[in-house]
């Protein structure tokens, strides 16, 4: 069995228009949700051995913000360029090729693709992962290379404005 956390990265700034897509920071509220997301995971008991982030700054930056309300090192986040500007079968093609020895994946990236991914792997029907909205998978694999036949099984879909008694 394998878990997998898909996250949507946490709200970007549009304070300046005039840069590019991949360069967008986070803003204030972008990181106050992350840390806030984080805090929950760790209360939930559901902390990723390892988090695959796309390259964007805003996704980064979530990945960053996520550990530290995690309460753990940032040091097991990979930033991958698959990721970033893909299609749902990119994005399992990326987790396909995650090591075996880790158990709980996260995997920071952008709509639309996944939610269209959150709802390729089960019959869940989300119609949008909000930003910072994260929904995690328990698998019915032993490896990460056969994600794309897996039957997932949704454990829970969080996002920053759902109440707190609605998540524990």
């Amino acid at each position: 069995m394998k878990q997998l956390l898909i996250c949507r990265h946490a709200k970007s700034s549009w304070k300046n228009p005039e840069l590019a897509d991949i360069a967008r920071p986070l803003n204030r509220r972008g990181k106050r949700n992350a840390l806030l997301m984080g805090e929950r995971l760790a209360a939930r008991g559901m902390i990723p051995d390892f988090t695959l982030s796309s390259p964007a700054k805003r996704a980064g930056k979530t990945a960053v913000r996520l550990c530290k309300g995690m309460k753990v090192s940032r040091k097991l986040i990979s930033i991958n360029d698959a990721i970033y500007d893909t299609d749902s079968r990119g994005l399992l093609n990326v987790i396909s090729k995650t090591d075996d020895r880790y158990y709980r994946l996260m995997l920071i990236g952008h709509n639309p693709e996944l939610t269209l991914l959150v709802n390729h792997l089960a019959p869940v029907n989300i119609y949008n992962v909000p930003t910072c909205g994260i929904v995690a998978f328990s698998l019915a694999v032993n490896s990460w290379q056969d994600v794309q036949q897996a039957q997932a099984e949704l454990l829970f879909f969080d996002y920053p404005k759902k109440q707190h008694s609605d998540y524990l």
